[in-house]
């Protein structure tokens, strides 16, 4: 089968990535073939095409990690899906295509009442403030919530998250323009990230009267910093990325990234077991092998009944760099996504 593809022959540029043609083989045992519809972006999709991703595969590669579509041909040892099926499904890199084959333990059926665009919108920002909040973070009754980048994908579904557990959530977001998604989407409350990041955050949770309990973290610097110090505690704190070293530009800029780099957030052993506090990381795609666990937390967050994502622009296949490079601007609310 042919088809239409997105692929980085060299990492380093968002420019490099070009849009080519290849030959699709026949789906194998385990596999369907999907003709994709819609494509959801992801800030690891900039990192990967720039390089600075630790799970980017070898060049050439395809990135891309989701997408929803229309079953077209079905392995024979599928026993699932059919043929006309619609689904939506996350991929180890590969979704800036046409068509991809995939095994069918990472697909799921698309609910009747959801369009294309919103299932590419859903898995993998869901999956993240799922095992951030409930798998790592444990997270109880009537906590209090920090969520940084509140208004894109992860954070809209990480303040749903945490509402089912009656939490105060705080979100933060870089734009003065977000606040009125923060107010839509319900959260208690809100802090513009600046200078004085800080002191705003420690005041309004002794305004408030509230001990912090738990961070979504993926800024780093001192918003990191300043974030951990505030923990209560018990407190923790999950990071799951490091905007600040998201270049505005077509390259990275090596000196920037390298300050950054050598000036990031380092935490003492010793002090974290004196103040009780905790710091977990993750990055989504190593549970990849981990099938029985994701499909545990796909069984979790159906239990939740959560609204469908916010999608925030929508671009033609065609125009996918421009996509990529919006994400990249940080304007964007909500998802970004590409429509075939």
């Amino acid at each position: 089968m042919k088809r239409k593809i997105y692929i980085i022959n060299k990492t380093g540029a968002v420019n490099n990535l070009k849009l080519s043609e290849g030959d699709l083989p026949a789906p194998g045992e385990n596999e369907i073939t999907v003709e994709v519809k819609s494509v959801g972006l992801n800030f690891a999709d900039i990192f990967s095409i720039l390089g600075i991703y630790s799970a980017t595969p070898k060049t050439p590669f395809i990135p891309g990690l989701e997408y929803s579509g229309i079953v077209k041909q079905t392995g024979t040892g599928v026993k699932n899906f059919s043929a006309g099926d619609k689904i939506m499904g996350v991929i180890r890199f590969g979704a800036y295509a046409t068509h991809v084959n995939i095994d069918g333990n990472y697909v799921v059926k698309l609910p009747e009442d959801w369009s294309f665009n919103e299932g590419a919108a859903f898995l993998v920002n869901v999956l993240t403030a799922y095992y951030a909040l409930v798998e790592l973070g444990n997270i109880k009754q009537n906590q209090t919530v920090l969520i940084h980048s509140a208004g894109g994908g992860v954070g809209i579904y990480a303040n749903r998250i945490a509402k089912k557990f009656n939490a105060y959530t705080i979100g933060t977001t870089g734009s003065p323009e977000k606040i009125d998604l923060l107010k839509k989407e319900n959260y208690n409350d809100f802090i513009i990230r600046g200078k004085n990041f800080k002191h705003e955050l420690q005041s309004k949770l002794e305004r408030n009267n509230l001990e912090l309990d738990l961070v979504l973290e993926c800024i780093g610097g001192k918003i990191f910093s300043a974030s951990y110090e505030a923990l209560a505690p018990q407190g923790r704190l999950i990071t799951y990325g490091s905007a600040n070293f998201t270049p505005r530009g077509n390259r990275i800029n090596f000196i920037k990234a390298a300050y950054r780099y050598f000036t990031r957030p380092k935490i003492d052993p010793l002090k974290m077991i004196n103040t009780n506090r905790s710091v977990m990381g993750f990055n989504l795609i190593w549970l990849w092998e981990k099938k029985n666990q994701f499909a545990r937390m796909l069984n979790g967050i159906e239990k939740l009944n959560l609204e469908k994502p916010l999608i925030g622009k929508i671009f033609p296949f065609e125009n996918l760099l421009n996509a990529v490079k919006y994400l990249q601007s940080g304007k964007s609310t909500g998802k970004v996504v590409v429509e075939i």
